[in-house]
């Protein structure tokens, strides 16, 4: 059994143990922190929280884009003992507002963007506010003297360490593991999100199981372009890197393929984090236009020459992705069939994992050697798994889950907890799958989604969605069930009927054109009986899922 040390003292180890490597980086600038400095930084910021009288289990909101000045304020607000909470900067300015309040936060540190459409007022906890780019203060209520002891940090710092921060001056505060850590407030589709309490167990499951798997080693490369706020990031582009001797280079940019596939082939990471529509959209726009001329496809046919083109493509992807990585690891939302079917066929080295923001976040995984296509990997030893069905390899059910990653509930909300964690300890994902004998999990969709139709079958509209999106003309779409049948709701891909010609005039008939071929690749009870164009693309959570319940009514 994989043992869980405490979550605190494995970054007083780490950092004292890796003092002299690099730590953190931010992309196109010349900004290296050791981890020397990355630890005396902490340090100040510990001596800041302790002047204005923040104690240990005070929470700390952070709202800003991904930088080392984040990196710092989180690790140094859990090593301190306080709680983080970590708020996705693509909040609207009321929801950020919403979540400094529910989980009363005495103190936010926000990019100056995002405080511009703040009011000081409506933060009813906050003691002070500061700036992440400048490190200024921004708000400070009577009485705190946030800037007077940010002048006076650095002449009480040289008198606290008259000859400097030194490794054996690293130490944290002694919390236990079941004490929470986090409070991660989810995006959610429906009114204000429930905030995920996270715990030093929770965290550390993740990070020990990070580490055992190897994922990460002592001055590895990383490059994170995914958002920490969100747990997938947080626990294995920081937590588990910063745990190893890592060096981070943060890309701090949107990760549009152009500026992320210059960015890998600069960093080489050796291992590469990124959710499915990174590598659906290199598929759709890269390699199927490639893979379908008519010479290509006659060449395809030809058992000598198919392994030949196949091995060439698959040497571009890996170079693409700088070179060095040992695996690609998917996960954030499942991985379209046909390109997860694609990459399997080329041999590229990728797995798909599984797992939510209640879990810190990692349910299931397999290295890429032992994946099997369609899966979601086995389930972690540190966790249990159950489908709730009457033949759970078969007939797909509820995924249920318990063990160390399994939070601790939803933060002033017992209802939500309930109704989520049941008295034997397990968590109802809300995803629906089967399981095989060895904890391998094959997800089908959400329950919520799923929609039972006129002849009793299961229809899971995210699997006729993963077909449609791969079509041509279509940018995204929904499948929802209108009067008894199946349409879909289609946004057309703009720049693709800009460039085959297709006017708007011309649009309903390319359109019956996908809706026939789709119907061609699904079961008979799965056929869309019409496309529906949407004139705006869909409207979205702060993770890019679709909000389906605006579209379902």
């Amino acid at each position: 059994m994989l043992k869980i040390k405490n979550f605190i003292k494995i970054y007083e180890q780490s950092f004292a143990e890796n003092w002299d490597l690099p730590a953190l980086s931010e992309f196109g600038k010349h900004n290296d922190i050791t981890y020397a400095q990355f630890a005396e930084a902490i340090a100040k910021t510990h001596l800041l929280f302790e002047s204005i009288g923040i104690k240990p289990g005070a929470k700390i909101a952070l709202c800003g884009k991904d930088s080392a000045e984040w990196v710092k304020v989180y690790m140094a607000t859990v090593t301190y003992g306080a709680i983080i909470v970590p708020i996705l900067s693509d909040f609207n300015p009321r929801d950020i507002a919403h979540i400094v309040n529910h989980s009363e936060a005495e103190l936010l540190f926000v990019s100056d963007h995002i405080w511009e459409h703040l009011e000081a007022e409506t933060l009813l906890n906050v003691k002070g506010v500061m700036s992440i780019e400048t490190k200024n203060v921004l708000h400070e209520n009577a009485g705190v003297e946030l800037q007077r002891n940010l002048r006076l940090l650095k002449r009480r710092f040289n008198r606290k360490y008259p000859d400097g921060y030194q490794p054996q001056h690293v130490i944290y505060a002694n919390r236990d593991n079941s004490e929470v850590v986090e409070i991660n407030y989810t995006s959610g589709t429906t009114g204000f999100s429930k905030g995920v309490m996270l715990t030093g167990e929770n965290l550390a499951g993740n990070v020990c199981f990070g580490i055992s798997a190897e994922l990460h080693f002592r001055n590895s490369r990383v490059l994170a372009f995914l958002p920490l706020a969100h747990a997938y990031g947080c626990a294995f582009d920081m937590l588990t890197p910063l745990a190893e001797g890592s060096h981070i280079t943060l890309l701090c940019k949107t990760p549009s393929p152009k500026v992320l596939l210059k960015a890998l082939s600069v960093v080489r990471p050796n291992l590469v984090i990124c959710v499915p529509l990174i590598l659906e959209k290199i598929y759709k726009n890269q390699i199927l236009p490639m893979i379908s001329k008519g010479t290509m496809r006659w060449t395809l046919a030809v058992p000598f020459l198919d392994s030949l083109i196949y091995s060439k493509i698959r040497k571009k992807l890996v170079d693409a992705f700088g070179g060095e990585f040992e695996e690609v690891i998917v996960g954030g939302a499942p991985l379209n069939h046909e390109v997860e079917e694609f990459l399997h066929k080329i041999k590229f080295p990728f797995t798909v994992g599984y797992g939510m923001t209640e879990c810190g976040p990692l349910i299931s995984y397999t290295p890429w050697r032992e994946f099997i296509v369609g899966s979601s990997g086995r389930t972690l030893p540190i966790m249990e798994s159950k489908i709730e069905s009457p033949d759970p390899e078969k007939i797909p059910g509820e995924i249920c889950v318990r063990g160390t990653n399994v939070m601790k509930g939803y933060y002033k909300n017992p209802e939500a907890t309930e109704a989520v964690i049941d008295a034997e300890g397990w968590l109802h994902t809300g995803d629906m799958g089967t399981r095989t004998p060895d904890g391998t999990l094959f997800l089908r969709g959400r329950s919520k989604t799923m929609i039972l139709s006129a002849s009793g079958q299961n229809i899971y509209p995210e699997e006729i969605e993963a077909k449609l999106n791969n079509m041509p003309y279509v940018a995204e779409s929904l499948v929802v069930e209108r009067d008894g049948r199946l349409v879909a709701l289609v946004y057309p891909d703009y720049d693709a009927t800009d460039k085959f010609g297709i006017s708007i005039a011309d649009m309903d008939a390319a359109m019956e054109n996908v809706r026939e071929e789709l119907n061609k690749l699904v079961a008979p009870y799965e056929k869309i009986s019409k496309i529906i164009l949407m004139p705006n693309e869909f409207e979205k959570t702060p993770k890019r899922s679709i909000k389906r319940f605006l579209y379902t009514r």
